[in-house]
């Protein structure tokens, strides 16, 4: 280990001595006593160490033999997965505490997870990857059934853990695969091997297995059979978190893997990709019709979205993963919005998660029911939302790459899905009146849901500059 090695995980490296740190503190004083302190110093730890990553840093730098990659890529994911997590973080303290959920293994443990989801982006090898894949994913089956009392949140829990174990056996069977034809475990290795032609049997084989152990990361379609019931089941929180952090995470990690180890081939998976973008898509889009409870409808709204984030990947070149860069950046922010509003759904004191609670919403609370709508507006692609431009530049990569029947599919499924979302909206503006929602609620919920907003409006005039970022991004992955 050299100190040019020290130097490019250090953030990865700060973030886990913290955690352990936290861990000990947390032993050491009593959980209750510090479970508070250190929700807000993960946050802010999570929000520094983005921005010093954001400001810091330029070219491509290997380390640790060629494991570990610090690039233009790898920076921005990095920082969409610490923000996210950090404002998950933030958002969660109130409805944590209301109902003796605050712990302090819960930031410990989201800690040690972002740790995962940095090294998996910034992984230059079949060990690597797999050695962060894993600690994000412990991590995440403790938090999924961190209600202890409720045997919703144990089985989300468990048939994570249990479909977790059945993704990893995938994914290390087809790293097996292609270790075994290509002799080495560097994605570098592994590119020279496959060349440029067509790539040999053993590893198509090899890269049909790692796809599908990534699709169930991503919780793309037919992989996808743990995410209704894992959202469902977690603490409303935790479900926010699902829904940000650990997608941008595994579709970074699907891009590095398809670009950095299989580059040369791009005709061989960009049939894969594209297969679990349409089935996603439409999945998502006509089985969340029939939800009535909306974290599981987010869950489909998820699978659907993660199908569009894959036709930037499906084109094969350095503007399709701009546009997938940009779209999940996007998606992030939309989510971050509409789960504080989740967070804020009350009754009486109690959660509330039922599409029907929200029948007139508009009449007890118009400013943030125009907030919701904005959002759902901009999930189902409606102009001029920020969510339409998303779509519009994984529209056009696909059209630049001569995908247009995967265009073509993704605007029908598009259509499909506008429907629960506006379907939302018509409950809070035209539905039945019933006993409604409490009103008031945390205003930090209220700052993320109105700030998440206001961004799906104003970023329609520069994106905020995140596409020049995401450009140059691309432009490090893609040669």
């Amino acid at each position: 280990m050299t100190s040019n090695d020290i130097l490019q995980v250090l953030p990865e490296t700060v973030l886990a001595i913290y955690a352990m740190l936290a861990l000990l503190g947390g032993v050491y004083f009593g959980k209750d006593a510090l479970a508070r302190p250190i929700l807000w110093l993960t946050g802010a730890l999570m929000v520094i160490l983005a921005l010093v990553i954001a400001t810091g840093g330029e070219g491509t730098t290997l380390a640790f033999n060629g494991s570990f990659i610090n690039d233009g890529f790898a920076r921005f994911a990095k920082v969409m997965i610490l923000f996210s997590a950090a404002a998950v973080l933030l958002m969660s303290e109130g409805y944590m505490a209301r109902r003796n959920l605050l712990r302090f293994e819960y930031p410990v443990l989201v800690a040690l997870s972002a740790i995962g989801m940095m090294v998996m982006v910034s992984a230059a090898d079949l060990i690597t990857l797999y050695m962060g894949l894993e600690l994000q994913s412990l991590a995440l089956y403790v938090v999924a059934s961190l209600r202890r009392d409720s045997a919703k949140s144990t089985e989300a829990g468990l048939k994570y853990f249990v479909l977790g174990a059945l993704s990893s056996g995938l994914l290390l069977y087809g790293c097996s695969l292609t270790y075994g034809f290509a002799g080495t475990t560097h994605f570098a290795g592994i590119i020279t091997a496959v060349g440029t032609e067509q790539a040999p049997l053993g590893l198509l084989f090899g890269l049909v297995f790692i796809a599908s152990g990534l699709a169930f990361k991503v919780s793309a379609a037919p992989f996808h059979m743990w995410t209704p019931d894992v959202y469902e089941g977690s603490p409303t929180p935790v479900t926010a978190f699902f829904a940000t952090a650990p997608k941008v995470a595994a579709i970074g990690l699907f891009a590095r893997v398809m670009h950095d180890a299989f580059g040369g081939v791009v005709g061989d998976w960009q049939q894969i990709v594209a297969l679990l973008s349409v089935l996603s898509m439409f999945l998502g889009a006509i089985a969340a019709i029939g939800q009535t409870n909306i974290k599981r409808l987010m869950a489909y709204s998820s699978i659907s979205h993660m199908g569009y984030a894959l036709i930037g990947l499906a084109s094969g070149t350095a503007f399709g993963v701009q546009a997938m860069l940009v779209y999940m950046a996007i998606y992030v922010t939309m989510n971050v919005g509409t789960f504080a509003f989740i967070l804020s759904m009350e009754k009486d004191g109690q959660p509330v998660t039922e599409i029907s609670a929200l029948s007139q919403y508009a009449k007890r609370d118009p400013l943030k029911a125009l907030a919701v709508l904005v959002l759902m507006f901009s999930l189902a692609g409606v102009p001029p939302m920020l969510g339409f431009f998303a779509k519009l530049n994984v529209w056009q990569a696909g059209v630049d790459a001569n995908l247009i029947w995967l265009v073509v599919l993704s605007a029908v499924a598009s259509a499909i899905g506008a429907y629960y979302y506006l379907r939302i909206v018509f409950l809070m503006y035209f539905g039945k009146e019933e006993d409604g929602l409490d009103q008031g609620g945390s205003p930090v919920l209220w700052g993320f849901l109105m700030v998440s907003a206001a961004a799906m409006v104003l970023g329609v005039i520069n994106l905020f500059g995140i596409e020049g970022a995401a450009a140059a991004a691309a432009a490090t992955l893609v040669n």
